[in-house]
């Protein structure tokens, strides 16, 4: 009888954890924190979250070197797949991009555009899922 109760108080224990990871995951796949990756100096200015919750687009600027930095960021994190992460200057027909299989993030890709406005953003699973945003973060 021992052994059962046992048995039993360690089965609700592990369904409780159980539930209790299912829902911090839930929340965490909204939204991807940015990842540090432009390099110290680099604030987020502004981002937008790809479609189905698959991830999220950071722009960054820093006021020292007065470049903007793009990173995209894929919410699983456990596969490898198309990613790509790209800004340019607002009337500039070249985007600077970053494109290959990637498992955590594309980027970082940087432009100086000091004074103007900057085009930006990127995509997962071969651009399924994207978010993009034109002439934004002027100045």
């Amino acid at each position: 009888m021992r052994k059962l109760a046992t048995f039993a108080t360690a089965c609700a224990m592990a369904l409780t954890s159980a539930v209790g990871l299912a829902g911090n995951a839930s929340a965490a796949d909204r939204n991807v924190a940015y990842n540090g990756a432009c390099g110290s100096g680099y604030s987020v200015v502004n981002s937008g979250d790809m479609q189905y919750g698959l991830g999220t687009v950071y722009l960054t600027y820093s006021a020292s070197t007065g470049k903007n930095c793009v990173v995209a960021i894929q919410t699983e994190q456990k596969y490898a797949s198309k990613m790509m992460a790209e800004v340019r200057r607002t009337g500039s027909s070249t985007w600077i991009r970053d494109s290959g299989e990637y498992r955590y993030y594309a980027g970082p890709v940087y432009v100086s555009a000091a004074g103007h406005c900057v085009d930006w953003g990127g995509s997962y699973l071969d651009g399924g899922a994207y978010f993009y945003a034109n002439a934004t973060n002027c100045g």
